[in-house]
Formats: C-alpha cells, structure tokens, sequence
C-alpha cells in the first residue's frame, strides 16, 4: 500500500492465494507472483486517489450532463415481408422458423 494507508499491511501472496481459492482458480506460483505484484500496483493506485481532498466538489453520478438523444418513434418505410423471409434460413407459415429452445414443447 502507498503511504496513504500507513496502517494496513500491503497485500501479499497469501492474500492472492486465498482470493484465488475463494474464486476456484488454480495459479502457478509465477502467477501468483506477477498478480500479487499487479494487484499492490492498483491498490496503491486506488489509495492515492482515495487520500485526494475532493470535499470542495459536489456529488455527481455521472462526469458529464446526460441528455435523451433517442429520436422520435415515428412509422417510416421499410423492407417488404417476403423479400425479408426470402432471405431467412427457414420459413415456416410466413414466419423465421427457429430451433426449439432447451427441449420446449410445440
């Protein structure tokens, strides 16, 4: 851990080993190595961050202004239904015809 959190011990081998068992993964030890020095990377990160003053900005939930930008539902041409099932794999009574789902039932 960066000097953000002086008094938490820094994750450690035993820590991803755990985290690994407690996720059913099997790691080699250079596995183990390489995330345990990938993980204090990102936790020091995220205490640097985390020691940041931000109590001068307001809460958001989002950075930036979000607006509705979907457009109006207005009824416009489009293709002809026996050109579309012309072009389908299988037609069945002026329908796609799909497989059956998991064993369904007719």
């Amino acid at each position: 851990m960066s000097d953000a959190d002086p008094g938490r011990a820094p994750l450690g081998r035993d820590d991803v080993v755990h985290v690994a068992h407690l996720a059913r993964l099997e790691l080699s030890d250079e596995e183990v190595e390489l995330f345990t020095a990938q993980l204090r990377t990102v936790l020091d990160h995220a205490a640097d961050v985390a020691a940041l003053d931000l109590s001068h900005l307001e809460p958001s939930s989002h950075p930036i202004a979000l607006q509705n930008v979907m457009r109006a539902d207005e009824p416009r041409p489009s293709l002809e239904r026996d050109e579309v099932l012309g072009a389908a794999p299988a037609v069945e009574d002026h329908r796609f015809r799909v497989p059956r789902i998991g064993g369904e039932a007719p």
